[in-house]
């Protein structure tokens, strides 16, 4: 599966539509989580995916609040099982290290059931459980290497 890294402004309409369009079917319908997807982040986000037959299959955002700190965050994929989801997070990884070269730490909000798919990539739990979006998340933190 290949990658594609582009930041919002060199997205195509039909990349942007199908990001979207997969984090709305995962996180929303899916995972049945009313919540604003559309924070205006994405603006200043790295957007790492793979398409397949000219639809999103897998999705994360990239970028840096503040000095030092890197978030990758909405990472999605469409199918399960497969791997795709490891290699994306090494994809976001690589991503930071690319365009963010100052940042000391890369920090997540991870939902809970999902803190060993993270820690296989170097993540680690910073935080006690809490409630994001009705979902119970942790922050995990990584320091690039």
């Amino acid at each position: 599966m290949e990658f594609i890294c582009k930041h919002f402004n060199d997205l195509t309409t039909r990349e942007l539509y199908e990001i979207l369009h997969l984090r709305f079917e995962i996180f929303v319908t899916e995972q049945e989580c009313l919540y604003q997807d559309l924070d205006r982040l994405d603006y200043n986000a790295y957007h790492v995916f793979s398409m397949q037959d000219g639809y999103a299959t897998s999705c994360l955002r990239v970028f840096s609040p503040e000095d030092g700190v890197a978030v990758i965050g909405r990472v999605v994929t469409k199918v399960h099982g497969q791997g795709l989801g490891g290699k994306l997070l090494h994809e976001g990884v690589l991503t930071v290290k690319k365009y963010f070269p100052e940042a000391k730490l890369i920090r997540i909000h991870a939902q809970s059931y999902a803190i060993g798919y993270y820690a296989k990539e170097g993540f680690t739990v910073t935080s006690d459980e809490f409630m994001e979006d009705g979902i119970p998340h942790v922050e995990m933190q990584l320091v690039p290497g």
